[in-house]
């Protein structure tokens, strides 16, 4: 906890104490663990719609409700204050956010973050953050976080784990950063539930989190220039259109106009030309008719993988 505190405290530009930190074995056990201590049976939580695959499952375990809120492509799917506060209820509990956002790729800017605090206070709701890819920002892009503004540090709870930014998901170290107070009630829940965590896990986060990550750096460049060749192989086939990431390791392609669900094209893209993509459909109704790439493959995978898309494309505007 003493090495993610003074990391906290360098990030954040305040002081993060270390009974604001709470360890877990990885990200999702975290954010089921600190959902566990917000919600009750019936309470709602208000999430970004697509939203990564496991949210509604982590939601639904609380007994709480899930509310989606749909995020707009004109917006760069970056979830708007506007349209949450079009869905708060007596019921909502908390806004569950996720900066860098995956599937999209999408970055909160301190602006996005400014107005949904406000909307927090307004109706006295938790902010509970995933920021597992916070470290994976492109070049170009400010990462800002709802821990950032003092005022809020009492409703806000951050998520995140080296998984991606040491590419170690298999050691499953994540914790969260909030009040003390909530760490605090949360410290039972964690010894019932776990009784201990593996003291070289925590001897390696420590040593991992004392200085940034170059593996992270590295990974940045590389994604970000297979965002970049995927957008120049698709950007302009007939029926296709990209959109341009800000963070992570996905790039999305909208099909929508070739007349296809994102489920027919991937079944149809990888039984006819040997691709296996992710259809949008799988995070929830807000990306039906997209695919979600993967950027962790090498570049001459990727650009043959285009081009079997773009050939999987035409085929279809043959055929129409």
């Amino acid at each position: 906890c003493h090495a993610l505190a003074a990391r906290y405290s360098a990030r954040r530009g305040r002081v993060i104490g270390e009974d604001q930190v709470m360890c877990f074995p990885g990200t999702q056990t975290t954010l089921f663990a600190v959902l566990m201590g917000l919600v009750q049976a019936g309470d709602e939580v208000l999430i970004g719609d697509p939203m990564y695959a496991t949210y509604e499952g982590l939601i639904a375990a609380t007994g709480a409700t899930m509310v989606p809120v749909p995020l707009d492509p004109a917006h760069g799917f970056r979830i708007q204050a506007a349209d949450i506060a079009a869905r708060i209820t007596p019921r909502a509990r908390v806004i569950f956010l996720n900066s860098p956002h995956n599937p999209t790729g999408a970055v909160l800017t301190r602006a996005d973050l400014a107005a949904i605090g406000r909307l927090a206070e307004a109706h006295d709701l938790w902010i509970l953050c995933d920021e597992v890819y916070e470290d994976l920002v492109f070049a170009g892009t400010e990462f800002a976080s709802p821990l950032d503004d003092p005022a809020l540090a009492e409703r806000v709870i951050v998520a995140s784990s080296i998984s991606k930014s040491h590419a170690a998901p298999g050691f499953r170290s994540g914790w969260c950063v909030g009040p003390a107070e909530f760490t605090a009630r949360l410290l039972p829940f964690s010894e019932t539930m776990l009784f201990g965590n593996q003291p070289f896990i925590a001897d390696m986060t420590a040593a991992a989190v004392a200085a940034p990550s170059p593996v992270a750096a590295g990974m940045c460049q590389r994604f970000q220039r297979r965002a970049a060749l995927i957008a120049a192989a698709l950007d302009g086939v007939t029926g296709l259109a990209v959109n341009h990431p800000a963070a992570g390791m996905f790039a999305l392609v909208d099909v929508r106009a070739t007349g296809l669900s994102g489920q027919a094209f991937a079944s149809g893209l990888l039984a006819q030309a040997g691709v296996a993509v992710m259809p949008g459909e799988s995070f929830g109704a807000g990306l039906a008719g997209w695919l979600r790439l993967s950027l962790t493959q090498d570049d001459g995978v990727v650009a043959e993988a285009c081009a079997r898309i773009a050939g999987f494309a035409r085929t279809l505007k043959d055929a129409a």
